[in-house]
């Protein structure tokens, strides 16, 4: 096994991450620094560490649901020493989040140490959908806008895919879509001229924010995960709703 996929598998960082990690000469291999992120290792017989530290080949796998807040980041760590998404769960699993959310935007985010579940439910080629609520600007949105982002739009990055859009209030629309572009939702309204004023994910897949609190989280069921890994295209399509999950809410 390449140490890179090691690394991402024992759920220290994503495979990207896990090279960078590792060419920055953090991780030995019976005690020997390695910075080839394509070095072979066989984890039954090589001891792998990370900043002095062994690295587990088999971590217990977890999946946590988060109401992030606006105002914090989406990233393991920022240098710019703001609040990051990870810091709200607290212990000594290292975690790191499924997708982006924009600094300015809150709900539903995922932190897992499960390299391959966050991959099958980022990847485009799955097409899992994802729901956001939005307020905009200039309300109230007209039909034409509304039939424009579900046929979809031209963006300076391609046209976008066809979206699920109803309106929910005079300035307030729900959009599903199944793609991940930076910044998608809020360049698909103000293509319609309706800027986001303010933005909320809301469902990620079978999974939905129900009332979690803003900074609070739980951990996921194994039903919710087996739904999660199966979600999209290709998957066993199912529904699970947060509200009616197991466990409450628990606070930062």
């Amino acid at each position: 096994m390449r140490l890179a996929k090691f690394l991402a598998s024992a759920g220290v960082a994503s495979r990207r991450a896990a090279e960078e990690i590792i060419r920055s000469g953090r991780v030995s291999v019976d005690g020997l620094p390695v910075t080839d992120p394509a070095r072979n290792v066989e984890p039954d017989t090589h001891a792998v560490t990370l900043d002095g530290k062994p690295v587990e080949s088999e971590p217990d796998r977890v999946v946590y649901l988060v109401n992030k807040p606006p105002g914090v980041v989406s990233t393991a760590s920022d240098p710019q020493r703001r609040p990051t998404i990870v810091s709200l769960v607290p212990g000594s699993r290292r975690l790191y989040p499924v997708g982006r959310l924009d600094i300015d935007a809150g709900g539903l985010i995922l932190l897992t140490n499960d390299g391959p579940l966050a991959y099958r439910v980022t990847h485009p080629s799955f097409e899992v959908d994802k729901t956001y609520q939005v307020r905009v600007a200039n309300p109230p949105v007209p039909e034409r806008a509304l039939r424009a982002l579900r046929e979809g739009i031209e963006l300076e990055d391609g046209r976008t895919s066809p979206a699920r859009v109803s309106r929910i209030g005079p300035g307030r629309l729900e959009i599903t879509i199944h793609e991940g572009r930076k910044r998608q939702i809020k360049r698909m309204c103000e293509a319609v001229g309706h800027p986001v004023m303010a933005l909320q994910r809301v469902r990620y897949g079978p999974l939905r924010l129900g009332d979690l609190t803003p900074g609070a989280y739980r951990q996921l069921s194994d039903l919710e995960v087996d739904l999660l890994r199966n979600a999209g295209r290709g998957g066993r399509r199912g529904a699970a709703r947060s509200s009616a999950g197991p466990g409450r809410p628990r606070p930062r």
